[in-house]
């Protein structure tokens, strides 16, 4: 009997020190987040549907199963990684899904990352104080 593969698509998403592989397959609209499922690894509602944002624009909710991979930063930067390597996924899956996916800011990689500390400062920016006499 000949063996089906089923067609895999791949999209690494970033933010800010977050990295996300995700893998997106015909499915059934399954999400799982390092070997869990979305509701046991994000508590917050609201990160589960920034994660869901790319999924709900291309009306493909219930059509493709996701895995994915997250590591570093913290559970809103991870949701924002996902998001962003999903609608890369969705992107190389159907490029009719582009415009929707643009247009809405999915396919942008949000720069804004943590300032590094300068020397003789205590943070980025945060000078120790300053005393006349």
């Amino acid at each position: 009997m000949a063996k089906t593969e089923k067609i895999v698509y791949t999209g690494t998403g970033r933010r800010k020190s977050s990295i996300a592989r995700v893998r997106i397959v015909a499915g059934t609209g399954k999400i799982t987040i390092n070997g869990k499922d979305i509701d046991e690894f994000f508590g917050q509602e609201t990160l589960k549907v920034i994660v869901r944002q790319p999924l709900v624009v291309t009306n493909t909710t219930d059509k493709y199963d996701v895995v994915c991979t997250v590591k570093g930063g913290g559970i809103s930067g991870q949701a924002g990684a996902i998001r962003h390597g999903l609608a890369r996924a969705l992107n190389s899956a159907n490029i009719e899904y582009r415009p929707a996916l643009k247009s809405n800011g999915f396919l942008t990689r949000d720069p804004r990352m943590k300032e590094r500390r300068k020397y003789g400062l205590k943070k980025a920016r945060k000078a120790p104080q300053f005393s006349k006499r």
